[in-house]
């Protein structure tokens, strides 16, 4: 009684998309910035997560055929350039099968799962282990140009590759500035940004506190003076925040400026994991699909505007798919800053009603390439809690991007 799937509308333009599916979806709890996370290791959080979706799926390590794990910063530690192969590793994957780490910035959670499709479609892989993570509290501080020798007398500059990283070297420009230009473009002000970051955090509280977030999470034990105490709850949200503490912040990088650190997403830590299969291989190994990935689109746009990316990407994964925006039920785009949710949400014509209904990176934290992950699986929970077919998670990419997953309820 396995429905077979095949995409029917627009096969010209993606003829070999079938049966994809999600049969697990975990994360770790977001550790925020120098907090309980902040000595893990990025193979330390995947590997939880890792175990927490097979675990969850009811199935040995010894089927994975593949393990794609999206990271931005892999120096972040010794063995960060091995994370993706030891997390397989640590989780009893086979020495025999392959894994890889990948870099589409804040899109590479998602991108991870085309990855996964992708090799399914192809024949070379039947079973995935597809994620993403990051440790920002780790980013490491970096003396460049050192490893050949330092100018008698010159003391060279200490770069902090975290604060670094978040420039676009192409057009020299901030990530927040690019939020600050849609902002202008588009009208939408302080006051506007503000409000938004409040309804964030506001619906993250109401989702924590109605168990929303319960089948995603995988409690992590930490040592403390007092014991062992599992870490269960992320850590950056605020949802008590009021307007008038909004309305104190001033604006970070512009001078009457739109963004503050309190309506931009925050730094943290984290990692999920999620587990992709092709039909035979749910048939096979008894496994019960939570969503199907219906397609995927990924754009490019002007990187002095790279908040509008998920608008390309999202037309596109509908158009690809024969849909339309009405046939949405729950739309989730990454909150990198409000401006930027707004300014998308202009463009698209959102209904708030149905979009970051658990609250957004304004609230969760953005720890980059677990966003993905954490949208997606967050994203399937909520399609099968409100009984919602289709559902669209989505995310800006610093350099001028977008990328959109469409799922579809099992």
């Amino acid at each position: 009684a396995f429905q077979h799937y095949y995409i029917t509308n627009n096969l010209s333009k993606h003829p070999t998309m079938s049966g994809i599916f999600i049969v697990a979806a975990k994360r770790t709890p977001f550790g925020k910035f120098g907090g309980s996370l902040k000595k893990k290791t990025i193979t330390d959080l995947s590997e939880i997560a890792l175990k927490a979706a097979l675990a969850q799926a009811g199935l040995s390590a010894e089927h994975v055929s593949s393990t794609v794990v999206g990271n931005v910063c892999p120096v972040t530690s010794k063995e960060g350039i091995y994370s993706a192969r030891h997390t397989a590793l640590r989780c009893g994957v086979p020495l025999e099968r392959p894994a890889y780490m990948i870099n589409r910035l804040c899109g590479s959670g998602f991108q991870s799962v085309v990855n996964a499709a992708q090799e399914i479609m192809l024949g070379d892989s039947s079973i995935v282990a597809a994620g993403g993570v990051e440790n920002m509290s780790q980013y490491p501080y970096v003396i460049r140009d050192a490893r050949f020798g330092i100018p008698f007398g010159t003391v060279p500059p200490l770069e902090d590759s975290l604060w670094g990283g978040l420039e676009d070297q192409h057009v020299k420009m901030p990530m927040a500035i690019t939020a600050e230009n849609l902002a202008d473009m588009h009208g939408i002000t302080r006051e506007e940004c503000d409000a938004y970051a409040i309804q964030s955090q506001q619906r993250w509280g109401a989702a924590q506190q109605a168990g929303r977030f319960a089948e995603e999470i995988v409690p992590i034990p930490m040592k403390t003076k007092k014991g062992i105490v599992e870490l269960t709850v992320d850590e950056h949200p605020r949802p008590d925040v009021t307007p008038a503490g909004m309305a104190k912040l001033p604006p970070v990088f512009k001078k009457n400026g739109v963004v503050t650190a309190a309506n931009a997403s925050g730094i943290c830590d984290g990692a999920g994991m999620l587990i992709v299969a092709s039909e035979a291989a749910c048939n096979e190994h008894g496994l019960t699909p939570l969503a199907r990935l219906v397609n995927y689109s990924v754009a490019g746009v002007c990187p002095t505007v790279m908040g509008r990316g998920p608008t390309p990407a999202i037309e596109q994964v509908l158009d690809k798919s024969g849909l339309s925006l009405s046939d949405i039920g729950l739309v989730d785009v990454n909150e990198a800053f409000a401006a930027q949710f707004l300014a998308v949400s202009k463009e698209l014509g959102l209904d708030n009603e149905i979009s970051n209904v658990n609250g957004g990176a304004i609230a969760i934290g953005h720890p980059l390439a677990a966003s993905g992950s954490r949208i997606t699986a967050n994203l399937i929970y909520e399609m099968r809690h409100r009984n919602v077919q289709y559902g669209i998670g989505s995310a800006c990419i610093g350099g001028g991007q977008g990328i959109a997953l469409l799922l579809e309820k099992c």
